[in-house]
């Protein structure tokens, strides 16, 4: 397999290079012969040694000498070939480096490091293709080629030397791949605290909502407005009330309303209620409201008006004007805006500076709040003195201490004499209670509405009884009172509004037929059927007429009894 050619041009004693085999590719290796080699080599007809048992060149099992192992490189003598067998050709290659010796198993020779093998083959261009070979140079060439492509570990240090940053590297991934842990754990808990924020934020939207629309607030839920303007909620709603009556123990007569705190929309109110209306007492018999008061006392007149309104009243607060103006001092006075002039009853000289001053937040105190809260004009109807008592209430709220154990010293402080189902401490908690409505501006006064005979109208049951009272109006029936038709001929239009309330509290039921064309000088009761005369003789009786007055004739269709007030009338007030 040996072949030879010439490094040079001239096929001098020049360096010539030798082929050893082939590669792994099928690329010719050779190895170069020097001049020295290349006489020794020159013994015609030398035959090919293929096991080399030279003592140098080549041997595949490494039984060379040790002279030749430590020879230098390029002065290897493999032997000679048959150049008539193989032929020599010139090949024009360039300069080649030496080459090792070839040792099929891969083993590096003594006398150096072995090169890599792509350093120690060159592949020359153009190069023809080896001779055939017989059968059993060609099985041992095969052989050879078959370990030379072997791959051995030494070729391959880096797969068993460990790289110096390996560990490095383990440790960048590590710290990687808990980074990214991390982040994730972090993302799944921001995703956690999101759905839980919103599943919270849509409770409390809910809760929200559904409270709204409990206390009635959900705009388009809540109910008409008031006299006052101010919207009511209706439903199913829990209220605290008390009936308060103040009593005028100078001048005499009483004045009502119902103190209201609607625990459920966080509103206050206070409802008066006129004297003129009617109610049922005990006995069944029909009443009014000051009739009741001034007969049945309070705890009859509390279930008259639990009765006729639909309420159901805790207590009853019976407030005489001296304790009335005792609570105002002990507060501090109070503001209020007052409608109207109010003379001082004390004052000898007409033309006196009055008492109370009509404008915008007056100071009142003690004295001046009472003389306000029962003044009433001459002709002036009950329903104004019954506005003012309540200006004058709402008032006392405002400055009272919206704590409970502070009110309720205040009323102890008092010492009044309370309805045994009224104590101390429950007034004191519940004027607290409205003191801190009224301090806020939820707090209002309301006139509850009746008509001219004392009963209670449409208007009454929706504005009054049913969104601020929550109860369901239900007044006596007409046909159980005796009907009065009341025609004013005295020449004061006072008289008037002074029978209508006279009769009422006797228990009849009030008619008005307007006023005269002209003035009378006597009174006169008439009735139409005879079954009337004894109730028209109570009708006189009741006005202060005397029995004289009472006569038979014509009376109006909707009445029993027909009364003409003439100059003779004297108004109980007076």
């Amino acid at each position: 397999m040996n072949d030879r050619y010439d490094a040079g041009h001239g096929g001098g004693q020049e360096d010539q290079y030798e082929l050893v085999g082939y590669d792994e590719y099928g690329q010719p290796v050779y190895r170069q012969v020097t001049a020295h080699q290349q006489a020794q080599q020159q013994v015609p007809h030398q035959s090919y040694d293929g096991y080399g048992q030279q003592g140098y060149g080549y041997d595949p099992y490494h039984t060379g000498s040790q002279q030749a192992q430590q020879q230098p490189y390029g002065s290897y003598d493999t032997g000679t070939y048959d150049t008539g067998s193989y032929g020599t050709g010139s090949y024009d290659t360039g300069t080649y480096g030496t080459a090792a010796p070839y040792d099929p198993y891969g083993q590096t020779a003594t006398s150096g490091q072995q090169p890599r093998v792509a350093e120690q083959t060159a592949h020359i261009p153009q190069q023809a293709g080896p001779p055939r070979e017989t059968g059993e140079e060609q099985r041992g060439e095969e052989q050879r080629g078959e370990e030379q492509r072997e791959y051995h570990t030494e070729q391959f240090a880096f797969v068993e030397d460990p790289d110096s940053d390996s560990e490095d590297v383990i440790d960048w991934l590590n710290f990687t791949e808990n980074r990214t842990e991390r982040r994730e754990e972090a993302k799944r808990r921001a995703r956690s605290r999101l759905v839980a924020l919103t599943v919270v934020l849509a409770l409390v939207a809910v809760g929200g909502v559904g409270y709204l629309w409990y206390a009635g607030k959900l705009p388009g839920l809540s109910s008409s407005e008031t006299k006052t303007g101010t919207t009511t909620a209706t439903g199913a709603q829990k209220r605290d009330v008390i009936v308060v009556h103040l009593h005028n123990t100078a001048k005499g007569g009483t004045s009502t309303a119902l103190l209201v705190d609607n625990t459920t929309t966080k509103q206050g109110t206070t409802v008066l209620l006129p004297n003129s209306l009617v109610l049922t007492d005990e006995d069944g018999t029909t009443t009014t409201l000051a009739k009741s008061v001034e007969d049945d006392g309070s705890s009859g007149t509390r279930d008259a008006i639990d009765t006729v309104l639909g309420t159901d009243i805790q207590g009853t607060w019976r407030l005489d004007t001296p304790y009335l103006q005792n609570l105002v001092d002990l507060i501090g006075n109070i503001e209020v805006d007052t409608d109207t002039d109010v003379p001082d009853p004390s004052a000898k000289k007409k033309g006196a500076a009055p008492l109370v001053h009509k404008g915008r937040e007056q100071t009142l105190s003690g004295k001046t709040a009472v003389a306000y809260a029962t003044y009433r004009a001459a002709g002036e109807a009950q329903d104004a003195q019954l506005e003012r008592f309540g200006q004058v209430m709402q008032g006392v709220l405002r400055k009272m201490s919206s704590d409970p154990t502070a009110a309720t010293t205040t009323v102890q402080t008092l010492a009044q004499i309370l309805d045994p189902s009224l104590t101390d401490k429950d007034l004191g908690t519940f004027l607290a209670k409205l003191a801190d409505l009224a301090k806020g501006g939820d707090y209002k006064s309301t006139l509850l509405p009746v008509r001219t005979d004392g009963t209670l109208s449409a208007q009454a049951s929706a504005s009054v009884v049913k969104n601020v009272l929550g109860g369901t109006a239900k007044s006596p029936d007409q046909d159980a009172a005796v009907s009065v038709s009341v025609q004013n001929a005295s020449g004061s239009k006072a008289e008037t509004e002074d029978a209508r309330v006279v009769l009422l509290n006797g228990g009849f039921t009030f008619l008005e037929a307007g006023t005269a064309s002209s003035a009378q000088a006597t009174s006169k009761v008439t009735y139409s059927d005879a079954k009337n005369k004894e109730n028209a003789t109570e009708v006189a009786k009741t006005l202060g007429l005397p029995d004289s007055s009472v006569t038979k004739g014509s009376v109006p269709g909707n009445a029993d009894v027909a009364v003409v007030l003439g100059q003779d009338y004297k108004p109980s007030s007076s």
